[in-house]
């Protein structure tokens, strides 16, 4: 188990640094062919460094921004990027897809976090709330977006060799008892509370074979993964059609 699981983390760190259609474009929704063979899955350097070197546009780098959304949403909360050199850690990242899939012939948001926790705009007669998606992070209460990345920072490494198709339980940096407020759907959700109450996130493999992906919570698989940071591990989520990762395991 520990050899294949790093195989498939490996591969898919090999084939972003062979091309920039794979790894760091992390459009791996396409077949490859993979080498049943172990590759060095390190990237040499740190969380944050990986996010920083994937979300600025630079006169050298003007597209490679797949973090982009992510850093922003950061920067809205409050949440300093040093929190991204802290050892010991699985870091979930958000592709840009898993927070607003943008539609270029309708114009509108129609997947990711900001489509799936859309903003509550009033309550109807029955107490249904009233939405629409988000276009930017500054239309969230900053709470909660700072909640949500606090979620999104495992303690401790849960790499493909740590995970079995048994969910296995870990724990986020998010406080226990955290609630969402009504400003957005999430707040409705889960029983009224949005976020896991005990700060707990469930990982688990999807299956058996040496290329299953990462499920979180039962509901959203990863993009890309297996990415061995100098201060931790790194997953990225946002796989097109499973784009949202919901901060609690329970029904929808």
């Amino acid at each position: 188990m520990f050899k294949t699981k790093w195989t498939y983390s490996a591969i898919i760190v090999a084939s972003l640094l062979m091309t920039s259609c794979s790894l760091f474009d992390l459009e791996l929704q396409k077949d490859y062919d993979y080498e049943h063979k172990t590759l060095d899955p390190n990237i040499g350097i740190s969380a944050r460094k990986f996010l920083e070197n994937r979300s600025y546009e630079t006169v050298d780098n003007p597209t490679d921004t797949v973090f982009k959304w992510m850093r922003k949403g950061l920067e809205y909360a409050g949440i300093p990027l040093e929190e991204f050199e802290k050892n010991d850690r699985t870091f979930i990242f958000l592709h840009n897809e898993a927070i607003k899939t943008w539609d270029t012939k309708t114009k509108k948001v129609t997947a990711g976090l900001f489509f799936d926790f859309p903003i509550v705009t009033g309550v109807d007669g029955t107490g249904k709330p009233i939405t629409r998606p988000a276009t930017k992070w500054e239309e969230y209460n900053k709470d909660d977006v700072r909640n949500y990345f606090l979620y999104l920072m495992l303690q401790g490494n849960y790499n493909f060799d740590k995970l079995t198709i048994e969910n296995t339980k870990a724990k986020t940096m998010l406080p226990a008892n955290t609630v969402a407020s009504k400003s957005s759907l999430l707040g409705y959700m889960n029983e009224g509370k949005g976020f896991d109450q005990e700060g707990l996130m469930v990982l688990r493999l999807v299956n058996n074979s040496d290329l299953a992906p990462i499920q979180i919570n039962n509901k959203t698989t990863n993009r890309s993964g297996g990415y061995i940071v100098t201060n931790g591990v790194v997953h990225v989520f946002g796989s097109k059609g499973n784009t949202t990762v919901y901060p609690f395991s329970g029904a929808l």
